[in-house]
C-alpha cells in the first residue's frame, strides 16, 4: 500500500465486502485499531485498498492479514521495499491474479519511478531491466510457485552468491508465499482492484 502524492482522497472505508468481491458479505464494525488503520490509508493513499475492505467482514481475519502484510512488506529487511513489491508482481503474474497485478504493479511503478518496470515484471520479468540479484530473487519466487518441492540447496546458494543472507532468503520465501495465498484468495472471491491504481505513477520521473 504505497504512498502516493497528489491523490484525491476518497472515503470508501464503509464499502461492504460484497461491493469489492463476488461474495455476499457485510462489513463488520471496525475495531479501533483497524478504524485508525483505514484512516491512515485515506491519509496516505487517498483510499482504502479493496483487499482490506474484503477482509473487513471479520476483524480477526482483517487484523491477521494487516499484521502479516506489515511485517512482510514494511518491517526492516535485507530486501528493499521495491524488491518485495517486485516479488509480489512476479508471483501474481505467475498466478494470473488480476487484483494483485494491478495493485502491486502500481507500487513498482511508484517506488522505482519507472512505469515500464511494473509492466515488464507483470508480463514477463525476464525482459525487465533489473539487477542480477533481483533476477535471481524473482527466479526463486517463481520457482516456488511452479515447483516448490524441487527447490534445493543449489537454489538457495544461488541467492547467497548474489549477496542474500539466510535471513533474506527467509524474507523472500515468506513474501512469495504470502502473495501465492493472496492471489488465490483474490481470484477465488472475485476481488476487484481499486480503479485508482490503474492511472498511478504512469509518468516517468
Amino acid at each position: 500500500m504505497q504512498d502516493m502524492k497528489n491523490t484525491k482522497k476518497v472515503d470508501n472505508r464503509h464499502k461492504n465486502p460484497s461491493e469489492v468481491t463476488a461474495l455476499d458479505l457485510k462489513q463488520a464494525e471496525l475495531s479501533p485499531q483497524m478504524a485508525g488503520y483505514f484512516e491512515k490509508c485515506i491519509e496516505k493513499l487517498g483510499f482504502v485498498p479493496n483487499v482490506l475492505l474484503a477482509y473487513a467482514h471479520a476483524m480477526p481475519k482483517l487484523e491477521s492479514f494487516v499484521g502479516l502484510y506489515n511485517e512482510l512488506m514494511l518491517a526492516p529487511s535485507g530486501l528493499t521495499k521495491l524488491e518485495r513489491e517486485m516479488v509480489a508482481v512476479a508471483v501474481s503474474a505467475e498466478n494470473r491474479c488480476w487484483y494483485c497485478l494491478v495493485a502491486h504493479g502500481a507500487a513498482v511503478r511508484q517506488l522505482s519511478g519507472r512505469p515500464e518496470l511494473g509492466e515488464a515484471i507483470a508480463f514477463n520479468y525476464r525482459v525487465a531491466e533489473i539487477t542480477p540479484r533481483q533476477r535471481a530473487m524473482l527466479d526463486f519466487a517463481v520457482k516456488m510457485c511452479r515447483a516448490s518441492a524441487e527447490i534445493g540447496e543449489p537454489d538457495r546458494q544461488a541467492l547467497r552468491d548474489h549477496g542474500l543472507t539466510d535471513a533474506d532468503i527467509w524474507d523472500l520465501a515468506a513474501t512469495a508465499s504470502f502473495y501465492a495465498m493472496s492471489n488465490r484468495m483474490a481470484s477465488a472471491t472475485g476481488m476487484q482492484p481499486n480503479p485508482d491504481y490503474h492511472g498511478q505513477a504512469r509518468q516517468g520521473t
